[in-house]
């Protein structure tokens, strides 16, 4: 068997695929900018019902266990970051990454999301991407990536 036009065959290929790889990449990258914000309104808008203290000379009101967290310095929510990375040939994967440090090298955002031993934890990644899952897979849908 034979087949005619064989190159012209192979390039109409070739851009399919490619353009797959960009649509796939724009989809993820829309995707993780929604959750990205979510998280980000989460801890910087809303009351949480948490403790008051003062803190450097004004009240702050903490979460409570469940609640994202209340804001105080911005650095948690401006520590919330995005990209889209090729893994390898094959595979495009889309990150949502909470890192906020206080000065010790450490991540506490990782404690915040999870919790310790003897904090109860205070989840804004994973609520951020449930509250979107819909919204995502239209992204997905709308790329041409998935269908219904």
């Amino acid at each position: 068997m034979t087949i005619k036009n064989l190159k012209q065959f192979q390039a109409r290929m070739k851009k399919r695929i490619d353009n797959a790889d960009k649509k796939m990449a724009r989809a993820l990258a829309r995707s993780t900018m929604i959750v990205q914000a979510e998280a980000q309104e989460s801890i910087l808008s809303g009351a949480k019902s948490g403790r008051t203290y003062m803190r450097r000379g004004r009240p702050h009101t903490a979460s409570a266990a469940g609640e994202a967290p209340a804001n105080d310095t911005g650095v948690l929510a401006g520590g919330i970051t995005t990209s889209v990375e090729k893994e390898d040939r094959n595979t495009l994967v889309g990150y949502v990454k909470a890192h906020a440090s206080d000065g010790s090298g450490g991540n506490y955002a990782v404690h915040l999301e999870f919790g310790t031993q003897t904090m109860g934890a205070r989840p804004f990644m994973q609520p951020a991407l449930q509250k979107n899952e819909r919204r995502i897979k239209q992204i997905f849908m709308q790329e041409g990536v998935i269908d219904k």
